[in-house]
């Protein structure tokens, strides 16, 4: 899609873009919506697939393993982390929740906690996207507890 050739940090504007679908969803849907949750999900199995299927091609067209030019992991991670999140009530709320999964995402997937560091080392494709989809969960999780028992939505 593009974001994997934004500077600096690729991978966090391959993340923010998919809070940007996130975003454009929840807006024509609302927050309760089941089409808000089947389309992260969508997201989520249409970029882990598209990863899968282009990562070794990436790796060797790129001459390194997980090559920043490759976001579609961090699309996959991303949409992951923003599923089921309480979303309050109101944009002020909403956007409290999608900045916490934002952030935690992004910093589960710098620090890639195990076993997402040992993912990584998975072959071709597979490895690209894995630790992503486990800092995805790690986020998600954390997300709901942040939200929940700091935020309190």
């Amino acid at each position: 899609m593009g974001t994997g050739y934004l500077r600096p940090a690729p991978g966090t504007w391959g993340s923010a873009a998919a809070c940007g679908v996130f975003v454009a969803v929840l807006w024509a849907t609302g927050p309760n919506s089941l089409v808000l949750t089947a389309a992260m999900a969508a997201l989520a199995v249409l970029a882990t697939l598209g990863c899968v299927w282009l990562g070794d091609f990436m790796e060797k067209t790129f001459s390194r393993k997980d090559p920043s030019h490759c976001t579609l992991d961090e699309w996959a991670g991303q949409a992951i982390a923003l599923l089921f999140l309480p979303l309050g009530v109101g944009w002020g709320q909403h956007g409290i929740a999608i900045a916490t999964a934002f952030v935690t995402f992004r910093v589960f997937d710098i620090i890639k906690p195990p076993p997402a560091r040992q993912a990584e080392k998975l072959p071709k494709g597979i490895g690209v996207v894995t630790d992503d989809l486990i800092a995805g969960l790690y986020a998600n999780i954390a997300s709901q507890l942040i939200l929940k028992y700091l935020v309190g939505l």
